[in-house]
């Protein structure tokens, strides 16, 4: 499987691009925060590692195979990272992918999370043929979870004090959505114009 993203994705009121070098500083506002770590394997991070970590991530633009699609997510109106997004193929035998989202706060509640993770669908069942799409997310994470219901997403699992996680006990949600739901509820202009790619402009 190839793909390669070859110009941003365009939503009614998002664009995601791929992560660039110079995102450091937006990237650092909140991924700093002990909120936005809560739910995550790491902790609040520095300036230094997050450069350190964007030295990967800027390559996380084109998949031969099993690999990650890493987005920056920004608005139409105005220019600046508000969060970032991940798509990864994590079966090409299966099919199968996941996706990831995450914002800075001072974002939040206003749908974004649920239009960027709308374009992630769109990208994985049309352009990259995925079978299937989950994702999972901390049983506390409400509006994690929430966002993949919005999307038509089923949980299909709890799984209760299955790993040590900061000290305590892990509590996860798995969601998914299988191709032919995705694409029936497409039909049914499930999420209206906010969940429609307006530009698209992919390579394979």
């Amino acid at each position: 499987m190839k793909f390669e993203i070859t110009a941003p994705v365009m939503t009614e009121r998002l664009m995601l691009r791929p992560l660039e070098a110079g995102d450091a500083q937006a990237l650092h506002a909140y991924q700093s925060l002990p909120e936005t770590a809560r739910y995550h394997f790491w902790e609040p991070r520095s300036l230094d590692e997050i450069r350190t970590k964007l030295t990967e991530w800027v390559e996380m633009c084109r998949l031969d195979g099993e690999g990650t699609l890493a987005f920056a997510i920004e608005r139409r109106e105005a220019p600046g990272l508000i969060g970032d997004a991940s798509l990864r193929v994590t079966s090409v035998e299966a099919l199968q992918g996941t996706i990831g989202f995450s914002l800075n706060p001072d974002y939040k509640g206003r749908g974004y999370a649920t239009e960027a993770a709308a374009a992630l669908l769109k990208i994985g069942f049309e352009d990259l043929s995925l079978h299937r799409i989950f994702a999972c997310c901390d049983a506390r994470n409400m509006g994690s979870w929430k966002v993949m219901e919005r999307l038509g997403m089923r949980r299909e699992a709890h799984f209760r004090e299955h790993a040590r996680f900061k000290g305590g006990w892990d509590e996860e949600f798995y969601y998914a959505i299988l191709e032919d739901e995705w694409r029936n509820q497409v039909r049914g202009d499930r999420f209206g114009d906010r969940g429609r790619l307006q530009e698209t402009a992919f390579a394979r």
